[in-house]
This record gives C-alpha cells, sequence and structure tokens, in this order.
C-alpha cells in the first residue's frame, strides 16, 4: 500500500516511466522520491534489470536496488489495445521517460509527437547513449562504453596497467540527474507557458559535463591528466594507506592547510622537511612522501589514524566495505538506508531519498513493485471496468 503520507513537492505530478536498465528508471524514482505518482510500464518480459544480478524469490538485485516508490503496469503496446490503455495513460500524465531507440519508439506510439497527441503540453524525456541525433545516434550504448568515448576509461586505474573502468554506474547515475533537472525545469516553465517540451540527455553529455576539470587544462594549454591510481595530478599526498590492524585507510590533502592537518594528526615534522614544503615539492617527490605515510601508518591502527585525523581536521576517511557501509553512523542519521515491506520478499532495504527538503521532504513510500503488481489498479483509474480488464490481462504473454 502507498502511504498516505506524500509530503514532497511533486505530489500532483504523474511520470510515466518505459525506460530499463539504469539512467532512465533511476531518474524517475527520483522523481518519485520528491512525490510525483510513477508508474513503470514494462512489457510482459519486463526491464531488462529484473534478469540480472542476485536473485532471491525471483527477484533481482538490480531491479530492487533502482525501483523503489513506483507502481508496475505491464502493456504489450505491440497489441492495439494495450496500445489504446497506454493513450490513455499519456493523457492523466505530466512527464514521459523513455530510451527506447529509434524506429521502435514510433511503432509502439512513444514518440514525443506521438505522446503530444495524447497530452499537448507533456514533458517527454529521451535517454540515450550518445545523442538523439549526430554521427552516433541509434548506436547501443551504456555506462562502460561512455567512459571509453568520453576519457574517463583512460584516466582510471594505475599508471603502468591498463585502463580499468569505474564499477559503481557513475555515469548512469549522473544522466540520471540530469533527467530530473530537465524535468524540473521543464515543469517550472510550463506552469508559466502552458506548454511542454522534449528534452534530451545521453550519457556522453553527462560524463563530458563531469570531465570540466580535466578538459579545463587542456584547453588552457594542452595538459591531458595522466593516469595516476589513488593519487592526484594537482596535489600530493593522496592515497591508500594500509594500517597496523591490517585495515586501509584514505589520506588527501588538496591544499596547505591540510597537508599541516595530517602532520600534526600524524604527530610528525614533514612541514619543514625541504623536499615536502609545498605542492610542487611534494608532487616531485611523492614516492618519498608515500613512503614516508605508509611507515607511519603501519604504526598506527585505522580507527587510531581516524580518531587523529578527525581531532586536528586533517581529511581522511576508512575503506569500508559494503557491510560496514550500511551500517555507518552518518549513512543511517541521513535516511540513506530505509526498510520497505515488498510484497513476496518482506522487509527489504533500499536506499533513500538524497535530496533533503525541509519543508516539504521526500520519502520512500514504496517498495520496488512485482511486475504488473498495480496493472489491474491503474487500469481501473483509467476507466476500464472489469471485463475489459479481464480481457486486457489475458494476454498468453503475460502468464
Amino acid at each position: 500500500m502507498q502511504s498516505s503520507n506524500n509530503t514532497g513537492p511533486l505530489a500532483g505530478i504523474r511520470v510515466l516511466d518505459f525506460a530499463t536498465m539504469l539512467a532512465g528508471p533511476y531518474g524517475a524514482t527520483l522523481l518519485g522520491d520528491l512525490g510525483a505518482d510513477v508508474i513503470k510500464v514494462e512489457s510482459p518480459h519486463g526491464d531488462d534489470c529484473r534478469h540480472l544480478g542476485p536473485e532471491r524469490n525471483g527477484q533481482r538485485g538490480p531491479f530492487i536496488g533502482l525501483n523503489r516508490n513506483k507502481r508496475d503496469i505491464v502493456l504489450d503496446l505491440e497489441r492495439p489495445a494495450d496500445r489504446e490503455a497506454c493513450g490513455r495513460l499519456m493523457r492523466t500524465s505530466d512527464v514521459l521517460i523513455t530510451n527506447i531507440r529509434g524506429s521502435v519508439l514510433h511503432k509502439l506510439g512513444l514518440s514525443y509527437e506521438q505522446a503530444c497527441k495524447h497530452r499537448p503540453d507533456i514533458i517527454w524525456v529521451g535517454v540515450t547513449a550518445f545523442g538523439a541525433d549526430g554521427p552516433y545516434a541509434g548506436r547501443p550504448g551504456i555506462d562502460f562504453l561512455a567512459q571509453g568515448f568520453a576519457g574517463l576509461l583512460a584516466l582510471n586505474g594505475e599508471p603502468d596497467r591498463s585502463p580499468v573502468r569505474v564499477t559503481v554506474p557513475l555515469v548512469d547515475v549522473m544522466t540520471s540527474l540530469l533527467v530530473v533537472s530537465g524535468v524540473l525545469a521543464a515543469l517550472h516553465e510550463r506552469s508559466k507557458s502552458g506548454q511542454g517540451q522534449q528534452i534530451d540527455v545521453c550519457l556522453l553529455d553527462a560524463l563530458m559535463h563531469a570531465q570540466c576539470t580535466g578538459l579545463g587544462g587542456y584547453f588552457l594549454n594542452g595538459w591531458i591528466s595522466p593516469r595516476a591510481g589513488n593519487r592526484s595530478p594537482y596535489f600530493a599526498p593522496s592515497g591508500v594507506f594500509a594500517c597496523a590492524d591490517g585495515k586501509s585507510i584514505c589520506l588527501t590533502t588538496p591544499s596547505e592547510k591540510f597537508f599541516r592537518n595530517l602532520c600534526k594528526a600524524l604527530g610528525v615534522d614533514w612541514v619543514v622537511d625541504p623536499r615536502f614544503r609545498t605542492i610542487p615539492l611534494r608532487l616531485q617527490h611523492e614516492d618519498e612522501l608515500e613512503q614516508e605515510i605508509a611507515a607511519r601508518c603501519k604504526q598506527l591502527d585505522s580507527t587510531d589514524v581516524l580518531a587523529r585525523c578527525v581531532e586536528h581536521d586533517a581529511m581522511a576517511a576508512p575503506v569500508n566495505e559494503l557491510p560496514e557501509v550500511v551500517q555507518d553512523p552518518q549513512v543511517r542519521h541521513n535516511g540513506m538506508i530505509v526498510t520497505t515491506e515488498h510484497p513476496t520478499l518482506g522487509s527489504v532495504d533500499v536506499t533513500g531519498v538524497p535530496i533533503h527538503l525541509q519543508r516539504t521532504p521526500g520519502s520512500v513510500r514504496r517498495s520496488p513493485p512485482l511486475l504488473g503488481q498495480h496493472t489491474e489498479e491503474i487500469l481501473t483509474e483509467l476507466g476500464y471496468g472489469p471485463s475489459e480488464i479481464g480481457n486486457l490481462t489475458a494476454n498468453p504473454k503475460r502468464r
């Protein structure tokens, strides 16, 4: 059941999520976190995320992880009756999000022009890998390929080894944030003009947007950031260091102040060492500096290093494994782990709302849905009677 305690600023806005995998669906999730009524429209096969990753009782980890705050309806858009139901659904909706490509989009009746026939002021978001048009338009792509095209892959990893992808799907997640930003801007503009519009976002643009600092150096004087592992090309030290208890800790010093504070925390006098007095000198003698830090950290437990750094306002963090992450007191305090009740799994934890509005806060009101869980409920809202619903849901593909 949906909680009636929906205080989110987007309460009253309906979003249709026709997208699969991550960037589009996660953008819809964030809109749901902020109060929108998000309806995930799936084919009888379901979102590809329903078929990937760790499994329990027929449910898969990736789908559970990114599809909170949604109702779910199954429509086979190859059938005229289901396309009619989809048209009714579009007439009641404010936003449509899709990542279906090219001719298939038109075949299923989901292009921007087709959606406008049902709802002239609809806000339509198309998510692609490389752009809605241009030389790469229509190509399939995921986060990993965007990392290759936009230079992240070449930058990531150890300098003497092959490039390594960023394993967390950061490009997809960044793209989901662009989906939300575009929708919020379009909703604001529609409130003044009364008109909807088409929005295009892509993984390539999201990562190019994130490359601002590296590209700044390249545009300035042709400087290309080297692949540096845990080091920073701008300052030193920055790295991961093993401690006496066998655990590691992240230490970084993006200014002279934080280097001085680190020295105080570790009880050393490197600030007066002629090799380490300035950022350029520390970069020049980075190997020697890291050897000194490694030797000092080996004398202390990781908890001791972290406590010393907190005391002296130095920058440090533990290298947490996932079981430690979900129990971290700040993560818990921020409400980033929320327990939901799933129809078949029982209590299931999901990530929480990352935007903390103080007067109109968002919330996690629904667990990730089963495939087609709310089909009859939504069709009833659209005015279908029991026999019509029976005919729609009798499609053999649904069984």
